[in-house]
């Protein structure tokens, strides 16, 4: 039975997140899988972004994992730190999202390299639907993968956590490309697992000190959580954020496919989750995205149920540009799959006609200047 350790950490305090990660790492037994091999760290970068802004994964987790390595043996030369975040895939704009998210300086200080170059390789998948991958180099090249993620929040997908954080080993627009083969949440979740089945994460740390609430995976709010999750199996892992976030799995597109792949249970076994156990529950108040919301057609009468996919289309949670907040980066436009983003006037405009929800300019709007529209009955 694969087992989840939650690990209360109550900020990010070097010697305490240090005690935590040694904590899940030794559980794990790790050091018997990275004996002799070469380790790949794969840290959530989805752009240059501030650890205060709870975006990304926080430096200290990732600097925690290295210095247990490292004290196991593990050379510098045999890991390495690697991501790929939104936009175009350059050498330019890694160095630049690394120094941003804090993690230069990790790199520096262990002298453990990070990987800027653009290098993909192709790889074949038996997936439900997609049969070739086209992925960073590394991520099919180094022998153990450690999945550093973040706990947040995800407009299109709930929730973003282990198996979400592995779409950042697809290279730069490639993102965009899948966005548009898989426009619907559902079709996109199976792409996800069939990605999480590919790469094989053999251990996967959801850094949780600080999560992330409400319009995630960057246009939420921070919220202190104060734990640290870990495990082998990723789907279990994502299981366990739903219960804390107050999110059915089954309401989550990608643990629902897990589910009915038969990769996770509909409920964790008991005796799956392990250490501060009592973290293990519901927190009070946690604010899911607006685009999760209420099913609609639960509440209309039948004799009209008919048009329900049409008015849920209509009604369908859509981003907005705030026009006061934009400035004209033009990066949600370079992201979006369908390219219907355009600039008038020096601000992103939104065809909303061609536009597939897929919150991909949510999601890379540096000043959060793209907001989730919510039809004014389900506010």
């Amino acid at each position: 039975m694969s087992k989840v350790l939650i690990k209360r950490t109550a900020d990010y305090d070097e010697e305490t997140v240090y005690n935590s990660i040694k904590y899940v790492m030794e559980k794990l037994e790790v050091q018997r899988a990275v004996a002799g091999k070469r380790v790949l760290l794969k840290p959530n970068m989805l752009s240059k972004q501030p650890p205060s802004k709870a975006i990304t994964t926080h430096p200290q987790i990732l600097a925690a994992v290295i210095k247990v390595l490292l004290e196991w043996g593990v050379p510098p030369k045999d890991m390495l730190i690697a991501d790929c975040g939104g936009g175009t895939a350059s050498v330019t704009l890694a160095q630049s999202s690394y120094n941003g998210c804090g993690f230069t300086k990790v790199s520096e200080d262990t002298g453990v390299p990070l990987y800027t170059k653009v290098e993909t390789v192709r790889v074949k998948t038996d997936g439900a639907i997609v049969k070739e991958f086209e992925i960073i180099a590394p991520a099919a090249q180094y022998d153990v993968i450690i999945n550093l993620a973040k706990f947040k929040t995800h407009a299109m997908t709930g929730m973003s956590g282990a198996v979400k954080n592995l779409f950042g080993t697809i290279p730069g627009l490639k993102k965009a490309e899948f966005h548009m083969r898989f426009p619907q949440k559902e079709s996109f979740a199976k792409m996800l697992v069939d990605l999480c089945q590919t790469i094989k994460p053999s251990f996967t740390i959801v850094d949780g000190v600080v999560g992330m609430e409400g319009d995630g995976p960057s246009g939420g709010v921070p919220i202190a959580l104060g734990l640290i999750i870990a495990g082998e199996n990723p789907y279990y892992i994502d299981h366990m954020m739903c219960t804390i976030m107050g999110l059915d799995p089954m309401s989550a597109p990608v643990m629902q496919e897990a589910i009915e792949r038969g990769l996770c249970p509909k409920i964790l076994p008991q005796g799956t989750v392990e250490g501060d156990t009592e973290l293990y529950k519901k927190w009070e108040g946690f604010v899911l995205p607006k685009s999760y919301s209420v099913n609609f057609a639960q509440n209309l009468p039948r004799a009209i149920s008919w048009a329900t996919p049409a008015v849920e289309r209509l009604i369908a949670p859509r981003p907005r540009v705030d026009k006061a907040k934009c400035i004209g980066c033009e990066k949600c436009g370079e992201i979006c799959p369908q390219q219907v983003i355009t600039m008038e006037k020096g601000r992103a405009h939104i065809d909303q006609k061609g536009c597939i929800k897929c919150f991909c300019c949510h999601e890379m709007c540096p000043v959060k200047a793209i907001e989730i529209k919510r039809f004014i009955l389900f506010k």
